[in-house]
């Protein structure tokens, strides 16, 4: 399997999970401040959402990739 063969499958499953999910969360911890030995952080959930043309955009070019042949 030549190596763009992968990124169109990847790019097709990566369309999917976009489709399929919507968005993703993580959650990121900052130092607020700092008295002595006491720490004080706090953990903020980010939300990232993915746009329905990106998950769209990113089956289709899959698609071609796999389907367009390729002129050597």
């Amino acid at each position: 399997m030549n190596t763009v063969k992968i990124i169109a499958i990847v790019l097709i499953m990566a369309g999917a999970l976009g489709l399929a999910y919507g968005s993703f969360s993580y959650t990121r911890e900052t130092q607020q401040a700092q008295i002595g030995p006491i720490e004080l952080t706090v953990q903020d959930r980010q939300t990232v959402n993915i746009p329905i043309w990106a998950g769209v955009a990113a089956i289709v070019a899959g698609a071609l990739l796999l389907l367009v042949p390729k002129n050597s």
